[in-house]
């Protein structure tokens, strides 16, 4: 047994999920497998009442397997939860007991509000919320749980029956959807959320999203606009986009379906009713962005697990941006000192030019975690670190920042020495054009930051800068020699007076 290992189970209506983790000694973790097996637990529940015996077999073959892979792993322990399928079935107490026989552990049925509960831990985990008013929500087979919240603060949370498979077989029976059942199903879904959440307290900009249906859409919008980020997890989808994909999808057959990019075949049959139940809940709070949570309720059982075996203290701090970025330094053994005071030179210069050249203030967060991130490419080797660079940042899991943003802070980083970017830079071409300014200028501060802490000694204390006509002058304050740091910052000024169109020039 590895007293770190940990085990999660999630017995949803369309899937049973097995996550296995190991603790670090930070409160983190690393996955070490995650399976997933379709069962349809819900297939014909809300005709029957029952799950079928052909689902009841599915799922024993698939915990099975989860036993044998759990003790293959040797896990320390295991949680395993069932949600809405067990919840509302008639024989559902009768496969509880089976597939708690089969797994050889404890499978506990939990209520909406719970899963709720765990949805809304882990989205805390990955997405910095800090004096925002959003709402948690998380879609699967059989029902819609919804927490909404402002900051850290838990508000209030809602379970429905508005699951993908559940509302598929109520309303969408007919090959290809017929119009009219579709209309049905989306005032059947504004009903229910009309009668539980009182709309006039709750209006929100964004939503975060976890489930299949979730991140089949962000695959989906990712794909539209052939993009290729390293992960869903924390990608973008404005309201607009799920609209048009619904509509693109319910125009298809379910053969159609299958072939459309980004969305996986198993799911095909359920999608546009789970994308119905997004779309008015977006509709409902006024949100025009959801954030995809890849984790979801998985997650939270995990951390909760890890909370009640000690292996993370309860309750822990907030995580920010910040101490994230930071923390990824640590964990390549980079130079903190040095990142931290380039850092803090890159963003004296930003704060000179941001009101001129009309910087936005989210850049110079990009700005600040690139400069903090910019030579953890060392930890693979010196040479070409700035490429080693991009490819860490962009893999890694950096709380508070979306795929876009991770992409972004990875090329600042990868311009911070040697080439500027060329047409044969394949992933500089992908971004558009505003965001190849973006990274031409924050790369240029960047790079002329790093310049100015030749030695890594912080021999340039604190700067100041002053725009005339078609030069930056940067005001170098120290006390000590500084040729050294001029030297290093004229041999990296080429990428800033090119992205901003001005000479730079430097005084003491």
């Amino acid at each position: 047994m590895n007293t770190k290992r940990l085990a999660a189970i999630d017995i949803g209506t369309n899937s049973i999920r097995c996550i296995v983790v190991e603790a670090d000694q930070k409160g983190g973790y690393k996955v070490l497998d995650d399976e997933k097996s379709t069962v349809r637990l819900g297939e014909r529940l809300t005709r029957t009442g029952a799950i079928s015996a052909q689902a009841s077999e599915r799922a024993l073959a698939a915990v099975g397997r989860f036993k044998m892979l759990i003790a293959g792993l040797k896990v320390r322990a295991v949680e395993a939860i069932a949600t809405s399928a067990i919840r509302r079935a008639s024989n559902g107490q009768e496969l509880m007991d089976a597939l708690s026989a089969a797994l050889g552990h404890e499978i506990n049925v939990i209520s909406g509000i719970e899963e709720a509960e765990l949805a809304m831990v882990s989205a805390q985990r990955h997405f910095d919320m800090e004096y925002k008013r959003y709402a948690v929500f998380d879609i699967g087979g059989g029902s819609l749980e919804i927490t909404t919240a402002l900051g850290n603060h838990v508000e209030e949370c809602f379970s429905l029956d508005l699951g993908a498979v559940v509302m598929t077989e109520q309303f969408l029976a007919h090959d290809p959807i017929r119009p009219a059942d579709l209309e049905n199903l989306q005032r059947h879904v504004r009903s229910n959320l009309k009668k539980l959440v009182d709309r006039s307290k709750v209006q929100l900009h964004t939503l975060i999203g976890s489930g299949g249906t979730t991140t089949a859409i962000g695959s989906m919008a990712m794909s539209a606009l052939g993009k290729s980020y390293a992960s869903i997890h924390g990608y973008e989808v404005l309201r607009s986009e799920v609209v048009h994909l619904l509509a693109m999808l319910t125009r298809k057959s379910l053969s159609e379906r299958r072939l459309v990019p980004g969305l996986n075949a198993d799911r095909a049959d359920i999608i546009v009713a789970g994308m119905v139940v997004v779309e008015e809940l977006m509709r409902f709070f006024g949100a025009n962005q959801l954030l995809v949570n890849e984790r979801g309720i998985r997650e939270g059982l995990i951390i909760r697990a890890m909370e009640k075996h000690g292996l993370i203290p309860v309750a822990a701090a907030p995580r920010t941006w910040r101490k994230s970025a930071l923390d990824f330094v640590r964990s390549c053994h980079g130079d903190e000192p040095h990142s931290l005071h380039v850092a803090g030179l890159a963003l004296a210069i930003f704060d000179g030019l941001s009101s001129p050249f009309k910087l936005k203030k989210s850049d110079r967060k990009l700005l600040e975690a690139s400069a903090l991130l910019h030579d953890v490419g060392y930890f693979i080797a010196y040479s070409s670190h700035h490429k080693h660079s991009y490819h860490l940042i962009r893999h890694a899991e950096l709380f508070g920042f979306t795929p876009r943003e991770r992409e972004l802070i990875a090329q600042i980083a990868r311009y911070h020495r040697k080439s500027l970017p060329k047409r044969k830079h394949e992933t500089f071409q992908a971004l558009n054009a505003e965001d190849q300014q973006r990274v031409g200028r924050l790369g240029g501060i960047l790079r002329l930051a790093d310049g100015l802490d030749r030695r890594r000694s912080a021999a340039v204390q604190s700067l100041s800068c002053k725009l005339d006509d078609s030069v930056v002058t940067l005001r170098l304050n120290g006390s000590e020699d500084m040729s050294l740091e001029i030297f290093g910052a004229t041999a990296k000024k080429d990428l800033f007076e090119k992205a901003f169109g001005q000479r730079v020039a430097f005084v003491t």
